[in-house]
């Protein structure tokens, strides 16, 4: 019984820090950046509504890299340390 509450919060902490990389880096960072990239390069008059999201993304990445991040770590130590 012990073993599974291991595993189970061994498996949190991996993927806690697969879905921290996912939101921070790749839905946050990179699709900032691209969301920027997208409304220069487009035919249409330039949104600045659109340039500001994509900037906010950029700058807020790192935080919710780590909200995303705490919300499976600290449950899977929690976890790990009750067992």
């Amino acid at each position: 019984m012990m073993l599974g509450k291991i595993i189970i919060g061994a498996l949190m902490i991996v993927v806690g820090v697969i879905l921290g990389f996912y939101i921070g880096l790749w839905v946050c960072f990179i699709g900032g950046i691209v969301q920027i990239i997208n409304e220069i390069k487009s035919p249409q008059p330039v949104v600045a509504i659109s340039i500001a999201t994509g900037i906010v993304k950029i700058v807020f990445a790192g935080a919710a890299g780590c909200v995303s991040v705490k919300s499976l770590i600290l449950p899977g130590f929690f976890i790990i340390s009750r067992s």
